[in-house]
């Protein structure tokens, strides 16, 4: 399955329907289509808001796919380099928020949420992969 959107923050809104279209189609128990749609929404976030210059129209692909027990999603966009991976190790969750530091505690979602992963960066796009046992 494919989502293919700008980085318009109101395209986010067809993140829901998608999910909720992919956990029927490949038979997805509620509980981890929620957290993959978690996971997916703060990537997502990320991207529309940083990967493009301000005022550039950019284009994002959601590609979804079944693989045995595991749900597999690539996020593939041709913004500016980031590897999310290196973000979020270091959230301090015990701390209250207005002491926690700026940044980083979507991806730290992100981690905890999904099984596995990994940042690629080809000659021109991003591509995150995201995985969860189903």
């Amino acid at each position: 399955m494919r989502l293919t959107l700008t980085n318009d923050p109101e395209n986010l809104a067809l993140l829901a329907p998608f999910v909720e279209e992919m956990a029927e189609h490949f038979g997805i128990p509620h509980e981890v289509a929620f957290q993959v749609n978690l996971a997916l929404d703060e990537a997502l976030v990320n991207v529309v808001h940083y990967a493009y210059p301000e005022g550039t129209e950019g284009e994002i692909v959601l590609d979804a796919d079944r693989s045995g027990d595991r749900l597999v999603l690539r996020l593939i966009d041709s913004g500016a380099p980031f590897d999310p991976t290196l973000k979020g190790d270091d959230v301090d969750t015990d701390l209250p928020a207005e002491e926690r530091a700026i940044g980083g505690l979507g991806i730290f979602l992100i981690k905890q949420m999904m099984d596995n992963v990994t940042y690629e960066r080809t000659a021109t796009q991003n591509i995150l992969t995201l995985e969860k046992k189903i």
